[in-house]
């Protein structure tokens, strides 16, 4: 049996995602005084709110 959908037909049904994807990385004091870091991706809308990111 042949195949009834493409690559580019699932390709093009996938909606482009707007902004930018910045990488976190936040750094935290534990009890003994060692630093752990945190990371998470944030998505924004425009680079110039990345100051805005708590």
């Amino acid at each position: 049996m042949a195949k009834q959908q493409s690559f580019a037909d699932k390709a093009k049904g996938k909606k482009k995602v707007e902004g930018v994807t910045v990488k976190v990385i936040k750094t935290v004091k534990t009890n003994k005084g060692t630093y752990k870091f945190n990371e998470k991706f944030v998505r924004l809308d425009d680079i110039s709110k990345v100051t805005e990111i708590k």
